[in-house]
């Protein structure tokens, strides 16, 4: 028996071996896990997918860009019904993305990055979300940031995020974007409408698929934490700079033609936001 142990803010501890799914579950949450060479985190990423239980089916798709490091170990050591893998040349993550999103299967869908990981209960206030609210077509909840060892940091920045989240507004994430991918699912037929990540975007092709998903239709906001977001130095994410920020003022830009004020409030938000990731590099935060 494989047994991970995860401590901090996510406590999780599971059986990697196959489990007996019960029959006749009344939604399917289906989850694909773009990775490439995250053999550190891989493991502990699915363990917070597979350790989660509710009334619902899972369904997990692994789409591994031809790793190097050991993450093909990983994933055939896993003997669990719920969860195929593909290890494959791609053309980045959107690409893997897309690839996993056009292959699932289940009622409700997401991706989960090969860092980031699933608080305890997410997947069951997600599942209880949907039924509860057959016409929501897509949802947001709240998110942790977690260092390498899975621990809570950067407070303030989750506590800005979760107010801004709590106040939503389409004008709101037309400014700012305070929506946290690992937290957001959507139905499937839904995102198929849509449409896929656009491939052309680097940092923020997920802001450009809320603003998408917004304008089809408003989404249900969970106050619950949903998804631990892992800032490390060498992620992409860590690797704060103006170029991402620039791209998510352009991914706005053709949705603000006509409201000068919301692209003003824009780019001074990206002013800000630059400069409060500087400070609190050279503060060591």
């Amino acid at each position: 028996m494989d047994v991970l142990q995860l401590p901090g803010v996510c406590d999780i501890t599971i059986n990697m071996q196959q489990t007996d799914e019960p029959a006749n579950r009344p939604l399917t949450i289906s989850i694909v896990v773009p990775s490439y060479n995250q053999a550190e985190y891989l493991p502990r990423t699915l363990a917070s997918i597979l350790s989660q239980q509710g009334d619902f089916a899972l369904e997990v798709l692994v789409v591994d860009g031809q790793s190097t490091d050991g993450s093909l170990a990983i994933l055939q050591a896993i003997n669990d019904p719920r969860v195929t893998w593909i290890s494959e040349p791609d053309n980045g993550q959107s690409d893997a993305i897309n690839k996993g999103l056009a292959q699932v299967t289940g009622d409700v869908v997401t991706w989960l990055n090969s860092d980031d990981i699933y608080c305890d209960g997410a997947l069951a206030k997600v599942a209880k979300a949907m039924l509860d609210h057959p016409q929501t077509q897509w949802l947001a909840g709240q998110c942790v940031i977690i260092n390498e060892q899975d621990q809570p940091i950067r407070q303030g920045v989750t506590r800005y995020k979760n107010r801004q989240l709590a106040r939503y507004r389409r004008r709101r994430l037309l400014r700012e974007n305070f929506i946290s991918q690992m937290s957001v699912f959507w139905r499937n037929d839904f995102g198929k409408d849509v449409g896929f990540l656009d491939e052309s975007l680097y940092y923020t092709m997920d802001y450009d698929l809320w603003l998408r998903m917004s304008k089809a239709s408003e989404p249900l906001i969970l106050s619950e934490n949903l998804g631990c977001f892992r800032w490390y130095a060498n992620s992409k994410s860590g690797k704060i700079n103006r170029r991402q920020f620039d791209e998510q003022y352009q991914v706005a830009s053709p949705h603000l033609k006509g409201d000068p004020i919301s692209r003003l409030i824009h780019r001074l938000n990206v002013e800000k936001i630059v400069w409060a990731y500087r400070l609190m590099r050279l503060l060591g935060r």
